[in-house]
């Protein structure tokens, strides 16, 4: 939870100019400066720190790539639903910006424990999350570098992972992290 500390133009500067970078083209069925803004302008919504989500995304996604188990035609950036037993229920949502909120709204749920149901409020939008209700009990994991070890994902790295990219972004910007 909080605000996020790099802007869109930022984001999208750190995505392009990192080196190395990353193989394969851009799959997203929208513009990367239309996809940094919604991660902001979401978490900013709902106090979750846009800019590291969009980093979570980037890991989720191959850099938006998608060379993992969801396709990027389910607009699912942050494999919401897959899991690795059956990459298959991984949920589908019918644009971009939708799958953006769907994530952030999910990333509350874990991260705030006031946050018990999944209407508005306490959530800013309506939900879209179809899986917050799962997320028990809520603020479960407070920190990126909790979301491991079976909390979003079984890797116990993932969320250090996330971290770790989340900082270089930050130092190519000379932020300090």
């Amino acid at each position: 939870m909080g605000a996020a500390r790099l802007n869109p133009v930022q984001l999208a500067q750190w995505f392009t100019g990192r080196q190395p970078q990353p193989g394969g083209t851009w799959a997203a069925s929208v513009p990367l400066d239309s996809m940094v803004t919604w991660f902001v302008e979401e978490g900013a919504a709902e106090g979750v720190t846009g800019d590291v989500a969009f980093v979570q995304s980037v890991i989720e996604t191959g850099w938006f790539r998608f060379n993992g188990s969801v396709p990027a035609s389910k607009n699912n950036f942050a494999g919401i639903g897959a899991v690795d037993s059956n990459p298959g229920t991984a949920a589908a949502f019918p644009d971009a910006r939708t799958g953006i909120r769907a994530q952030i709204q999910h990333l509350r749920a874990y991260a705030d424990l006031t946050a018990l149901t999944c209407t508005a409020p306490p959530l800013h939008h309506s939900c879209v999350d179809p899986r917050f209700d799962l997320v028990v009990p809520k603020g479960r994991a407070p920190t990126w570098g909790a979301l491991g070890g079976g909390n979003w994902a079984s890797s116990a790295t993932y969320g250090s992972d996330i971290v770790a990219r989340y900082h270089e972004a930050l130092a190519y910007h000379g932020v300090t992290p």
